[in-house]
């Protein structure tokens, strides 16, 4: 008896053992760790904003599209909003992540995703940038965010723009950073037949396609030189979300035909631009100030690309501060002006 209780009680522990192991093994062949290891940054990321006082919220601004934010926990009406539009190389979360730490100090920050970026997103076929600021505008309102200023980087510069036309009550100061919003059709397909691969490499399909994105992103850094390639790829595959959607915002913006009465806006704006950004030049910078009139401010940034965000992010908060907190002079002392 006592050995059939011994035999029994050995069954038992050996059936389970093999049930925790065919479990675990079936978990660890059927999961994607790539997508795994991959998303693991964003994660990390993610817990940087939290630390900097912002939550994640999603907001549906109608029946087929819902925006995501990054929004301040505690509101103070002492500290003006600012939102936080960013471009075509990533999601809010990485086009802003050396800019939340600094502002957070000095601003209510609301960080949209666009949508197809992140976690925003429509069922409706509209790819223009002034769907993407309605939507942005919308989903502030549902916050209740009724008057804010707004900073838009390349692609989240034209946002910004027709933002600043469309509810001119609503947003009180603009600064747009490296984004061609006033290009002809002539300098645009000047632009395009220089570096034909543009669309392409905008949503790489290859190391090389990336590895092409980021050295004419940035001046400076080298982020993936000691990066193997099979790295790439996997780091490619695993933010793939919504490639076609993407590629449609992106034919949407080249073929659109130049808006010959495109609006002078009436809010202030801040012009940022690195002296050597190899994705709209510098002269683009002098069009649009040439555009804008005398409400417009131009400064240069020496030694710095297309992503002066990662090239120069102290000098751009630094002005970021300065300009939109011209009416709050008791919060910016302190603030260095010089560029350099």
């Amino acid at each position: 008896m006592a050995y059939q209780k011994l035999w029994n009680a050995f069954f038992f522990y050996l059936s389970t053992a093999s049930t925790i192991f065919h479990t675990l093994l079936s978990f660890f062949l059927k999961t994607n760790w790539d997508l795994v290891f991959f998303k693991l940054p964003d994660t990390l990321v993610a817990l940087y904003f939290r630390l900097c006082g912002l939550s994640p919220c999603t907001i549906d601004v109608d029946d087929q599209t819902t925006v995501h934010f990054w929004t301040a926990n505690h509101r103070r009406f002492d500290k003006p909003g600012l939102v936080l539009v960013h471009g075509y190389g990533g999601n809010s979360l990485w086009q802003f992540v050396c800019h939340v730490g600094a502002l957070s100090r000095n601003f209510n920050l609301y960080v949209p995703d666009l949508l197809f970026f992140g976690k925003s997103y429509t069922n409706r076929l509209d790819r223009s940038e002034v769907f993407q600021a309605k939507s942005v505008v919308d989903g502030l309102k549902r916050l209740g965010v009724d008057r804010f200023s707004v900073y838009g980087l390349s692609y989240g510069g034209f946002v910004a723009y027709r933002m600043a036309e469309m509810y001119p009550e609503t947003v009180e100061k603009v600064v747009i950073v490296s984004s061609g919003v006033v290009w002809t059709d002539e300098q645009k397909d000047e632009l395009l037949k220089v570096e034909s691969d543009t669309l392409e490499i905008l949503l790489p399909r290859s190391p090389r396609d990336l590895r092409l994105l980021m050295n004419r992103s940035l001046y400076k850094h080298d982020v993936f030189k000691w990066v193997p390639d099979f790295v790439l790829g996997r780091l490619i595959k695993a933010n793939n979300e919504h490639r076609k959607e993407r590629m449609e915002l992106l034919e949407h913006l080249v073929a659109k035909k130049q808006d010959s009465n495109l609006p002078i806006l009436n809010q202030e704006t801040l012009i940022i631009w690195g002296d050597k950004d190899k994705v709209f030049p510098l002269f683009l910078a002098h069009q649009l100030q040439r555009h804008l009139g005398p409400k417009s401010k131009l400064e240069i940034i020496k030694d710095t690309g297309h992503a002066a965000n990662f090239d120069s992010p102290d000098t751009v908060n630094a002005l970021i501060k300065s300009f939109v907190l011209d009416s709050y002079p008791s919060n910016i002392s302190g603030i260095p002006m010089e560029v350099k």
